[in-house]
């Protein structure tokens, strides 16, 4: 369970982790600038286990890493949006960032709820407004990737992202 943190349509790449910042590869340190183009000192603000949520197309613009990488280290629980731009989507999943579409979530989710998500029954609960939304639940593959910390399991273990 988490506060929700609420953004518009088409928050690219370059506002999650701008530009001048690619030569960093270290997800602490990438936690640290989370957001840093929406808002400056925006990382923290996140408490572990927040929620962001948004409308279409979250994670448009270039194809790096480093967005997907800074949200998880900086302790958000998961993205749920109306759409994710097709390469942040691979990229969380491949990272073990839950990204999920729930259109109906994200109309009526507002920047001050608390919400819970159940990445199996695919399951959202707005506890500030005691209501439920829907979304289709990862295939079991998808869901071991998430389980595991992403793709790359070893590098993440020696970075401690489950222990933070």
């Amino acid at each position: 369970m988490g506060n929700v943190f609420k953004f518009g349509d088409n928050i690219d790449t370059d506002v999650i982790v701008p530009g001048k910042y690619l030569n960093m590869s270290d997800p602490e340190a990438l936690a640290k600038i989370c957001m840093e183009g929406y808002e400056f000192d925006f990382a923290s603000k996140i408490k572990k286990g927040d929620i962001f949520v948004a409308g279409k197309n979250f994670g448009c613009g270039s194809s790096r890493e480093h967005a997907p990488i800074s949200i998880r280290w900086a302790g958000v629980a998961c993205v749920i949006a109306e759409s994710f731009a097709r390469i942040f989507y691979r990229n969380a999943i491949n990272i073990g960032l839950p990204v999920l579409e729930s259109p109906e979530a994200v109309r009526a989710i507002g920047p001050e709820d608390t919400v819970s998500v159940d990445l199996t029954k695919g399951v959202i609960v707005n506890k500030s407004k005691n209501e439920t939304y829907h979304f289709v639940p990862f295939p079991s593959t998808v869901m071991e990737i998430i389980k595991a910390g992403g793709l790359n399991k070893q590098y993440f273990q020696n970075k401690k992202i489950n222990n933070k």
